[in-house]
């Protein structure tokens, strides 16, 4: 789990087998308190990027892929739902590699990407699943969860890795790649202290046990550390404070 050698301050960091946490710190002057913008990289036949980053972090963000397979090579380029964060930089990566698509939900690209992305997305129905070689991914729908009606996430099956995007946000610049640690409790802090950024819809609770039912082994979160453990009790946890 060493970081890829670089002198750029995105880290490169493999969290499961095949899937790395590319990383970029933003210093407490820029956000309070600082912060993490976090993409993953799934490294296969048909490699895919989660989260794109917002467009002023492509250069960090480009390179930092090009450390572990090349730029050209990727095929998909997915994200939770349509935010700076999360696929700022999609058309961006699209014109870095000609044979990408971006990766989305039904909703997100009925209303949002079949006209905002360059190349038409390849649209995953919920509980859908596409082969990307030795790995293995399945969108699930989460509408409103934690925000946006086209939200959904990603599960990689053969390494139990949920993509869980927003969930979780840790404020601070430093973190380690991989922790067993309560993320909860400290991601929970910062959402009642700053912004509560959950929807709180009426079904909530229901989605965040469809997320628990997949029994992830690693949370891979788009702010803050990545996390390893019993993914499906943290879950629920979480479904008991927001639910």
């Amino acid at each position: 789990m060493n970081p890829t050698a670089s002198a750029s301050p995105t880290r490169v960091d493999e969290i499961a087998d095949g899937i790395f946490r590319i990383s970029t710190p933003v210093p407490p002057s820029v956000v309070p308190g600082g912060f993490t913008f976090n993409q993953y990289l799934v490294r296969d036949d048909s490699p895919l990027l989660f989260h794109t980053g917002p467009r002023m972090l492509f250069g960090a963000v480009s390179e930092a892929i090009g450390r572990v397979i090349p730029l050209e090579s990727l095929r998909y380029v997915s994200f939770s739902h349509v935010e700076a964060d999360e696929c700022g930089s999609l058309n961006q990566f699209l014109a870095a590699a000609p044979h990408a698509q971006p990766l989305c939900g039904q909703v997100a690209a009925m209303v949002s990407i079949g006209d905002l992305a360059d190349r038409p997305p390849r649209v995953l129905a919920d509980m859908e699943r596409l082969s990307l070689g030795a790995h293995e991914v399945q969108w699930i729908d989460t509408p409103h969860l934690p925000h946006g009606w086209e939200c959904g996430f990603l599960v990689e099956t053969t390494t139990r890795t949920l993509l869980c995007g927003d969930l979780f946000t840790q404020f601070g610049e430093d973190h380690p790649a991989l922790t067993e640690d309560d993320i909860l409790e400290p991601s929970e802090a910062a959402r009642l202290s700053t912004m509560d950024y959950y929807a709180h819809a009426p079904d909530t609770g229901r989605l965040l046990e469809r997320l628990a039912a997949t029994a992830p082994t690693t949370l891979a979160c788009m702010h803050g550390p990545a996390w390893r453990g019993d993914g499906a009790a943290m879950l629920r946890r979480l479904a008991a404070r927001v639910g």
